[in-house]
């Protein structure tokens, strides 16, 4: 109850006093979410961030290129810093990830994602500085770290044997990326798919923003892979390898966010 009191009293500061509660829940990644109903903008979502880095990040996607998404995305209503919160409309419906669609329904529901991201990459022009390879790199070797004795040796040395790859492709441009592309974040309502959740939206290599579809989704659904590119476009070589490059970051972090609380019992395997 606290903590929908701490959400409700943002939205009536910032938006509507007379602002009454609907939904709560916790959130994904120590963010706390609660939905509002309001006089003059309906339905809200009271956003409170884990950290200022992830808040200011969200801001200014919604500020710069979420709205080039138009109504197939949410508003930015308020915001604050004291705590980091925004306040945004609410989109209708659920996550495509809860959903059990017809096979016709869900390759249409891929098809306006692949359209969706295709317009957030191009919300704003590409870059080629900083490196983002050599980023990358740096990052790997933070998660190896991270990591510890769950990987062998060897597989640290695939890892970064990937990421020595990669860096031979630069320069390579940046575009602005969502970075959580996932079922989750496209919420499904009567036949139309919307995008949420842009906390971790900043510039990044566009073909980044596959790789968990790519390795999670897409081998046992090559259909929905499909769609997607029919509507996002066809993937280049270089996007290929920086797939194949980057899918051993997000299995080196997913292994060690999954077992940060629990001693290593043997190694898991990255492929």
């Amino acid at each position: 109850m606290a903590d929908v009191n701490v959400h409700l009293a943002l939205c009536q500061r910032l938006l509507d006093a007379d602002a009454e509660p609907v939904t709560s829940h916790p959130g994904h990644a120590g963010t706390r979410v609660l939905r509002a109903s309001t006089a003059t903008h309906g339905d809200v979502v009271v956003k409170i961030h884990r950290g200022l880095e992830r808040h200011h990040q969200e801001v200014h996607a919604y500020r710069t290129w979420v709205p080039a998404l138009g109504d197939r995305a949410p508003r930015l209503l308020a915001t604050t810093d004291d705590p980091p919160a925004i306040v945004i409309t609410a989109v209708a419906g659920v996550p495509l990830a809860e959903r059990q669609l017809g096979r016709e329904a869900e390759q249409s529901a891929y098809r306006q994602a692949g359209r969706l991201l295709k317009t957030l990459h191009a919300a704003g022009p590409p870059r080629l500085e900083p490196d983002w390879t050599a980023w990358l790199a740096d990052r790997a070797e933070y998660w190896i770290h991270q990591a510890g004795d769950r990987i062998t040796a060897a597989r640290r040395a695939e890892v970064r044997a990937h990421m020595r790859a990669l860096r031979d492709l630069a320069p390579l441009p940046a575009r602005p990326c969502h970075l959580d592309f996932m079922p989750r974040n496209m919420i499904y309502d009567d036949g139309e798919v919307r995008l949420i959740d842009f906390e971790h939206t900043r510039y990044d290599l566009p073909a980044r923003d596959l790789v968990r579809l790519a390795t999670r989704v897409w081998p046992h659904r090559p259909d929905l892979c499909g769609s997607f590119l029919d509507t996002y476009g066809q993937l280049s070589a270089v996007d290929d390898l920086v797939l194949e490059h980057c899918a051993r970051l997000d299995i080196l972090t997913n292994l060690v966010r999954r077992t940060a609380a629990h001693p290593p019992l043997a190694e898991v395997r990255l492929d």
